[in-house]
């Protein structure tokens, strides 16, 4: 009996300490943090950067805290590490990614992949952003659907004279980018933009005619990167003016494009393609109708993004497009959009479109300018 005893000591010993380092290793309990000061707060880990890290508390929400205030960091589920300048395409998730337990000490990233295993030790300022794993997972296999990962902003803005004269005027635009993967710690794909402008207009008065602002903007293009930073691109631009002249201006490109700048404040791309375009006029005021034009051209661009201090954003781009079977038939525009937040996902916002045709009807102008204040409803 008394050996029988031994034997079922010796089986129940190391199985009770696989099931204790298991439970340690599953544990549910909250993360901590303890500041440089002494202070220490629980809640959950959400993710960090090489200089700060966001952590949800019970009792303040979301925090974003300096790694340099931070003296220690644990969590208590598993975390993904992404070093800087590691990237990757998603489906595609390097072997060597670190997922384990956090714990933070020394400015010192401690991953322990399971109990009892040696912890890899990674600076602070060596990891591009860390991340819960069930996040990292999730993110780097989800195939998203077609509706998914939409950004971008709806404009609107309104004008009502009701006098001797009436004048009714309507500003619209909505301006989208879906970019895939949406995380900035996977190497990009693909990405789809849409735009849409318009303006219109009409005056009239007892007794003289009508005066009408017809002005609207259409785009839509696709690009596929080749790299993180150099992309092919096809556009389809459809335009009309009536204040220029312009029934329809049609243009299709295709080209190379390039990200000159992508960051977490700000974006610059610079394009360059070879276009097909498509000119058809309104009569001028002494009733002839230009013929229409058939042009092989290009249009060089730049679009850029930017993050502005207390939510404001900047978007502004510019396009030259000349025309090489005909030089004088060439045009230009620039689009500027500011946008402040003023309540939720509703910004207040200031617009300018100014846009050049050469070579407009006898009797309109070759400039059209507009600024329209607005109100803008931002999708995240």
């Amino acid at each position: 009996m008394r050996h029988s005893w031994k034997a079922i000591r010796m089986l129940l010993v190391p199985a009770g300490a696989v099931l204790l380092a298991s439970a340690q290793g599953n544990k549910t309990g909250p993360d901590t943090i303890i500041f440089v000061n002494g202070d220490k707060l629980a809640g959950t880990f959400v993710r960090s950067t090489g200089t700060s890290v966001t952590f949800k508390s019970d009792v303040l929400g979301d925090l974003t805290i300096d790694w340099s205030k931070v003296r220690e960091l644990d969590t208590a589920g598993k975390v993904a590490v992404i070093r800087k300048g590691v990237k990757f395409r998603r489906k595609q998730t390097p072997l060597d990614i670190p997922i384990g337990t956090l714990a933070m000490q020394e400015q010192k990233l401690q991953i322990t992949p399971a109990p009892g295993s040696p912890a890899q030790s990674i600076p602070v300022a060596d990891a591009s952003v860390v991340l819960d794993e069930p996040t990292f997972q999730k993110a780097a296999n989800r195939s998203p659907g077609i509706f998914s990962d939409w950004t971008g902003a709806i404009t609107f803005g309104a004008t009502l004279v009701q006098a001797t004269q009436s004048n009714r005027t309507l500003a619209a635009a909505v301006n989208l980018v879906r970019a895939e993967p949406a995380e900035d710690w996977l190497n990009p794909s693909y990405r789809t933009l849409f735009a849409y402008s318009e303006a219109y207009g009409k005056l009239t008065q007892p007794g003289t005619l009508a005066i009408k602002t017809s002005i609207f903007h259409a785009a839509v293009e696709q690009d596929k990167y080749f790299s993180r930073s150099v992309f092919g691109f096809g556009q389809a631009d459809f335009d009309h003016n009536y204040s220029q002249g312009l029934d329809l201006q049609q243009t299709y490109n295709g080209g190379i494009g390039w990200t000159a700048v992508n960051n977490a404040v700000e974006e610059l791309d610079l394009k360059a393609s070879v276009s097909y375009i498509r000119e058809q006029f309104l009569a001028g005021p002494d009733g002839v109708t230009p013929a229409s034009q058939n042009l092989i051209g290009s249009v060089f661009a730049e679009r850029y993004h930017r993050k502005l201090p207390r939510g404001a954003l900047l978007d502004q781009s510019l396009s030259a497009t000349p025309a090489w079977n005909n030089t004088q038939a060439y045009s230009a525009a620039f689009n500027t959009l500011l946008t402040i937040p003023v309540y939720k996902h509703l910004s207040g916002s200031t617009s300018i479109t100014d846009t050049f045709l050469n070579n407009p009807p006898a009797g309109f102008k070759k400039n059209s300018f507009q600024f329209t204040l607005g109100l803008t409803y931002t999708l995240q």
